[in-house]
């Protein structure tokens, strides 16, 4: 089964909201999507089938922009690539 791959704009990314916009579109995450950082684990570990791959470009730039945000979806994305072994996160700056 081939990976799915999500590429992120990080010059689009100010802010959680817009991580939120992206990351529902690219991989059709369910309505029932609660937008907080809770919901995206929930729906990240259970509902998007993998394999799947995130891979997020220009983060350097979102870093800036969204500050602790930033640091807590990274780490919140690097123990859900230690949780399933279907999923794999890159961060390009």
């Amino acid at each position: 089964m081939p990976i799915k791959r999500c590429a992120l704009n990080g010059l689009a990314i100010h802010s959680l909201d817009d991580l939120y916009d992206q990351l529902s579109n690219r991989l059709s995450m369910p309505a029932h999507f609660g937008r907080n950082l809770d919901a995206l684990w929930d729906v990240l570990s259970t509902d998007v089938a993998g394999p799947f791959k995130i891979v997020w470009k220009h983060s350097d730039d979102s870093k800036k922009s969204m500050g602790k945000d930033f640091e807590r979806v990274v780490k919140m994305l690097q123990e859900l690539e230690e949780e399933r072994d279907d999923f794999q996160l890159t961060i390009e700056p």
